[in-house]
C-alpha cells in the first residue's frame, strides 16, 4: 500500500484517460449522491440526528475501554470466542489458527473492508485456504486480480461488458452481458461454495455492547450465508466500530444506508449474538471476533482522533472532484477518496502515502455530506503540514511551494506574476485555459 506523488500522479493520469471508467464514475458516484440527498430530505430533523450521532460517536471514542469490557462480557455470555489483535498480521495469525482447528480449506467471505486492510486473503491464499468473495463486487474484483475501486461499490469501476468478460474466463463458457442473467450466473456459481466452505468470514458493521450482539449490514444475501451456513464464523472489527448501547446503534442504522445507498434502511441487517444454540434450526456452532487495533489507538486523543468516527458509507467519495476523476486505485490502498486520503496515511504510514493529502481541492464538500461530520479539510490540511515538518515531499514540490508563498504573500509579486503568466501564455497549448487580460486587483484599482 503506497501512494507517492508519482505512483498517484501515474495511476491518476491513467484513470483519466479511460474513456469507459470515466463514464462508469460519473454515473455510479452521481446516482448515489442524487439518493443521498433525496433520502435525507425526507428523515425528519436529518441535521439534528447528525449534529447527536457526531456527539455519540465522540463521547463513545472518548471512553473506547469501558464499552469494549462491557462487550466482552456480554459476547462470551452468549458463547462468542473474543479475540484481541493489535497489528493485521496478528489479525491474520488468528483466524488462520481458527481455521486450522478445524481443518477448513474452503473459506467464503463476505465484504469486509478491514480484510481487506490488512490483506488477509493473501495470509489464507499463502497458507493452502482457498477463499471466495461472495459479495458480488468484491468477487468481480477478485476475478480481475484488483482492490476495490470503492468503499461500499467495490467493482464501480466495471462496465457489464467487463464483468461478462469475467465471468466467461472463470467459468469456461460465455455469459451474456446482461445484469439480471449476470447477476444469476453468479448466484448459481457461488451457491455451492457456502455449503462446501469450513469457515465463513465476515466484517462488522457495529458492535454492540449492552448485549454482544454484531450487526452486519448488506443489499445481498450473501452476509447471511456466510454467517451461518459454514460451521465457524470469524468476524472482523476494528476496534472504533462499537455502540455502547440499541439506541446508539439505531441512530447509526438509521444514517448508514441513507448516507451510503440513499435507502432508509439496507436489505439486510443482520445481528449475530453467539453461536447456534439448541433450540436454533441453523447458525454456526462457533462464533469468533477478532477486534483489530492496527494503529487505531495512536490515534485517540490526538488531533486526528475524529478519523475513527467513519462508519465507511462513502458518501465522501461520490461528491469528491478528485475521486470521482481518478477512481479509488489511484489511491493505492483499500480506502480511496477523502476518508482514504486521510486513514491511508494514518494507518499504513505517511511517508508512504504522502501524495494521498494533496489529493483534495479542500472544497468542503466531504464535510458537507459525512453523517458524523468528520471534519476531513481539516485533517488534510494537518497531513499537509506534517508532511512538511518531516520534509516528506519531493524537492520538486517543495520549491514551488515556497515560491508560489513568497508570491502570494507579497502583492507586488502576484502582479508581477500574473503579467509574465498573461505573456508566456502566448506560447502555450491552445486547449489551456487563458489568463484574463486584467487581473482583479487591476480591476478593482481602476475603478
Amino acid at each position: 500500500m503506497s501512494a507517492g506523488m508519482r505512483e498517484f500522479r501515474q495511476r491518476a493520469q491513467i484513470a483519466l484517460e479511460d474513456a469507459r471508467l470515466q463514464n462508469a464514475l460519473e454515473n455510479a458516484t452521481g446516482r448515489f449522491w442524487n439518493s443521498r440527498r433525496e433520502a435525507l430530505e425526507r428523515l425528519p430533523d436529518s441535521d439534528g440526528l447528525r449534529d447527536h450521532f457526531k456527539e455519540m460517536r465522540a463521547a463513545t471514542l472518548a471512553d473506547l475501554a469501558p464499552h469494549w469490557r462491557t462487550f466482552e462480557k456480554m459476547a462470551e455470555m452468549h458463547g462468542t470466542r473474543i479475540h484481541w489483535a493489535q497489528t493485521g498480521e496478528e489479525a491474520s495469525r488468528i483466524l488462520l489458527q481458527v481455521a486450522g482447528e478445524h481443518g477448513a480449506k474452503l473459506a467464503v467471505k463476505s465484504k469486509s473492508m478491514t480484510s481487506e486492510e490488512i490483506r488477509l486473503n493473501h495470509s489464507l491464499e499463502a497458507s493452502g485456504i482457498q477463499t471466495v468473495e461472495t459479495d458480488l463486487g468484491e468477487w468481480i474484483v477478485q476475478l480481475a486480480g484488483e482492490d476495490p475501486s470503492h468503499i461500499i461499490a467495490p467493482a464501480i469501476h466495471k462496465t457489464k461488458e467487463q464483468v461478462a468478460d469475467l465471468f466467461e474466463a472463470e467459468a469456461g463458457k460465455a455469459v451474456p452481458a446482461d445484469i439480471p442473467k449476470l447477476t444469476e450466473h453468479a448466484r448459481r456459481r457461488l451457491r455451492g461454495r457456502f455449503l462446501k466452505a469450513g469457515i465463513g468470514i465476515s466484517g462488522v458493521n457495529i458492535a454492540v455492547a449492552e448485549s454482544g450482539s454484531l450487526v452486519l449490514v448488506t443489499n445481498e444475501g450473501n452476509g447471511r450465508m456466510v454467517t451461518s451456513l459454514p460451521p465457524v464464523h470469524v468476524a472482523i472489527v476494528g476496534i472504533e466500530k462499537i455502540a455502547p448501547t440499541w439506541a446508539d446503534a439505531a441512530v447509526w442504522l438509521s444514517l448508514l444506508a441513507r448516507s451510503a445507498t440513499g435507502q432508509p434502511l439496507s436489505i439486510y441487517t443482520n445481528v449475530i449474538t453467539g453461536p447456534r444454540q439448541e433450540s436454533d434450526p441453523d447458525g454456526p456452532l462457533e462464533v469468533h471476533l477478532i477486534v483489530l487495533d492496527n494503529g487505531r489507538s495512536d490515534l485517540l486523543g490526538t488531533k486526528y482522533e475524529e478519523a475513527l468516527q467513519c462508519i465507511r458509507c462513502g458518501a465522501c467519495l461520490n461528491v469528491c472532484p478528485v475521486y470521482r476523476e481518478a477512481g479509488g486505485h489511484a489511491y493505492g490502498s483499500p480506502y480511496s477518496g477523502p476518508i482514504g486520503a486521510v486513514i491511508s496515511p494514518l494507518l499504513f504510514g505517511l511517508e508512504r502515502n504522502v501524495a494521498l493529502p494533496q489529493a483534495s481541492s479542500l472544497c468542503g464538500a466531504c464535510l458537507d455530506v459525512c453523517p458524523a461530520r468528520i471534519d476531513l479539510p481539516r485533517m488534510l490540511i494537518e497531513l499537509r503540514s506534517d508532511s512538511v515538518e518531516k520534509g516528506l515531499l519531493p524537492a520538486p514540490e517543495r520549491i514551488a511551494e515556497l515560491a508560489a508563498a513568497r508570491v502570494l504573500e507579497q502583492a507586488g509579486l502576484m502582479e508581477l506574476a500574473g503579467k509574465i503568466g498573461r505573456i508566456g501564455q502566448r506560447f502555450a497549448s491552445k486547449n489551456l485555459t487563458k489568463l484574463a487580460d486584467q487581473s482583479f486587483r487591476e480591476w478593482w484599482r481602476n475603478r
